[in-house]
C-alpha cells in the first residue's frame, strides 16, 4: 500500500507541482504553491454509503442557540450577544496588543461554567502563570497545555468543551513537511479544529498574528472557515484598543467595541463620549461630531479637518478613518455647489479615537468639519449632523434615522441637522432636541454658519 504524499497546489491557478517552487509553473504567479496531502485511493475498495440524504426544508427543525457571556460585556457585544456554542472564532491583531490577555479573561470566566482548556503554543506555563497571578486569575477548570504539535492537542481536546489556541501559527501539523507557520500547516491546523469544533460540540478560540499589511498571517481561507473573525486595532502602547468584527456568521459584521488597557487586564469602555469626542470641540474651527451606527449600537464620533495653503504644485489630502476617495468626493462638491475654494489647499481629515467610518451617513458631518477650517468659523459643541451627500449637492436620507436621533439626545446634543427626507420619523423628538431638515448642502452651511459669518464680519 503506497503512503500518503504531498502535492502542492497554486492558489491562483489550482496547478500542482511535486515539489515546492517559488513560481507557479503554470500561472507565473510567486509564493502561491501551498502544500497539501495526497492520500492514494485504495484498489477494490467501495465508496461509502452515504449516511445522511436530502430533507425538505419545512422537516428541518431549527435549533435554538443559547449564548453564553464571556464576562466582558463589550466583547459580547462584538460577538453578537455572547459567545455561540461550538463555534470557532479567530482574534487577529498586531504582537502585545491584548489578544492572549484578553482570552485569558474570557478563558477564566468560561471556566466557572465549563471546563477550559488553554494551549500555549507560543509560551511557557510558568509565563502563563505569570499572567493569570498579574490578572488575579485561578480556577480548578482552567487547564494549560504547552504543546504545538496539533496530534498531541487532539488527543486532549475530548475532555474540554472550551478550547483556546494561542497561536494558529505556531500549531503545526506532524503529517505536512511545512514548518509552522507556513501556508499550508495554518490552512490544515485550522480545518482540523473546524472539523472537531463542528463535530464534537466544542467552541475553539484562535490567536492569529497579522501581517505588515494589517491582514491574518496565511491563507485566505483561514478566514473563510471560521464562524466570526474579530481584528484588535490600535498601537500597543497606547491604552485604549478597539476590536473589531469582520465577519461574523451569527451577529452583525460591522459591530466596533472599545477597550482599555490596565495593570488588571483588559476591561470595556462604556462611555464613548471620552473616546471619540474631543473637548476642543466647538472652540477650534473644523471640528463636529456625527452619530454614527456601528453594528447595532449608535455613537458620537467627532471628525476633524485642518486646512492649510499648500506650498505644492498639488495640494495634499490626507484623511485617517475616512475613505480617500469619500473625501475627495466631498471636496469637489463643496467646492461646485458650495462655493468653498480647496483648490489651493492642503486638506487633513480624522476620525477621534482611531475608529474607521465607512458609512454614507458620516458625509454631512465631514462637510460641515470641512467648510468650519475653511471659513475658520467654530461649530457649536451642541449640534451634531447625519447625512448622505450627492453629487449634485443633495443631502439624502439615511437608514436608522429615530435612532441617530434618539442615541443623539441621550449623549446630550441640543441640535442636530438632519437629511429632509427623514425629518417626518424623526420630527416625534423636537421637543427634546431641536431638529434641522435640510435639503441641499449650501443650505446646511448657511444654517450653521449665517449668524457666525456676520459676528466674525463685526
Amino acid at each position: 500500500m503506497k503512503k500518503a504524499t504531498s502535492k502542492y497546489v497554486c492558489t491562483e491557478c489550482g496547478g500542482v507541482s511535486p515539489a515546492w517552487l517559488g513560481k507557479c509553473p503554470v500561472c507565473g504567479k510567486f509564493n502561491t504553491l501551498v502544500e497539501e496531502i495526497e492520500t492514494p485511493p485504495v484498489l477494490g475498495k467501495q465508496a461509502p454509503t452515504p449516511t445522511t440524504r436530502p430533507k425538505p426544508l419545512k422537516d428541518i427543525e431549527k435549533e435554538r442557540i443559547e449564548r453564553f457571556s464571556s464576562g466582558i460585556k463589550e466583547l459580547d457585544n462584538v460577538l453578537g450577544g455572547g459567545i455561540v456554542p461550538y463555534s470557532i472564532v479567530l482574534i487577529g491583531g498586531d504582537p502585545g496588543i491584548g489578544k492572549s490577555t484578553i482570552l485569558t479573561q474570557v478563558s477564566y470566566h468560561v471556566s466557572k461554567t465549563k471546563k477550559v482548556l488553554y494551549v500555549s503554543a507560543e509560551e511557557s506555563l510558568s509565563q502563563v502563570k505569570m499572567r493569570c497571578d498579574r490578572l488575579n486569575i485561578s480556577s480548578d477548570n482552567f487547564h494549560v497545555l504547552n504543546e504545538c504539535m496539533m496530534e498531541n492537542i487532539e488527543t486532549f481536546i475530548d475532555d474540554y468543551e472550551f478550547i483556546v489556541i494561542d497561536s494558529i501559527q505556531t500549531v503545526y501539523l506532524n503529517a505536512l513537511t511545512g514548518s509552522a507557520g507556513s501556508v499550508g500547516q495554518v490552512k490544515e491546523c485550522a480545518s482540523n479544529l473546524m472539523r472537531i469544533a463542528k463535530s464534537k460540540h466544542k467552541t475553539v478560540f484562535l490567536v492569529g498574528h497579522v501581517t505588515k499589511e494589517g491582514s491574518i498571517a496565511g491563507p485566505k481561507v483561514l478566514e473563510h472557515i471560521m464562524d466570526t473573525v474579530l481584528y484588535f486595532e490600535g498601537e500597543p502602547q497606547e491604552n485604549l484598543k478597539i476590536l473589531r468584527a469582520v465577519k461574523n456568521r451569527f451577529g452583525s459584521s460591522e459591530e466596533v467595541g472599545v477597550f482599555e488597557m490596565s495593570e488588571s487586564g483588559i476591561k470595556g469602555v462604556n462611555d464613548y463620549n471620552g473616546v471619540f469626542l474631543s473637548d476642543s470641540r466647538g472652540v477650534s474651527s473644523g471640528s463636529v461630531a456625527t452619530p454614527s451606527i456601528s453594528g447595532n449600537r449608535c455613537m458620537p464620533v467627532e471628525i476633524q479637518s485642518l486646512v492649510s495653503k499648500t506650498v505644492f504644485g498639488m495640494p495634499r489630502r490626507m484623511p485617517l478613518g475616512i475613505d480617500y476617495n469619500r473625501m475627495v468626493l466631498i471636496i469637489a462638491v463643496l467646492e461646485r455647489k458650495a462655493y468653498l475654494p480647496f483648490y489651493n489647499q492642503d486638506v487633513y481629515l480624522n476620525a477621534m479615537g482611531g475608529i474607521k467610518l465607512s458609512e454614507p451617513a458620516v458625509d454631512l458631518a465631514i462637510a460641515l468639519s470641512l467648510a468650519s477650517a475653511n471659513k475658520n468659523i467654530p461649530i457649536d459643541k451642541t449640534l451634531t449632523a447625519f447625512g448622505e451627500i450627492g453629487l449634485t449637492g443633495e443631502v439624502r436620507g439615511v437608514s436608522q434615522a429615530e435612532k441617530r436621533v434618539n442615541d443623539s439626545i441621550k449623549f446630550g446634543f441640543k441640535k442636530i441637522i438632519v437629511p429632509k427626507r427623514n425629518y417626518d420619523a424623526v420630527k416625534k423628538y423636537e421637543d427634546k432636541i431641536e431638529i434641522i431638515p435640510v435639503s441641499h448642502l449650501y443650505q446646511a452651511i448657511k444654517l450653521v454658519f449665517a449668524d457666525k459669518q456676520e459676528e466674525k464680519q463685526d
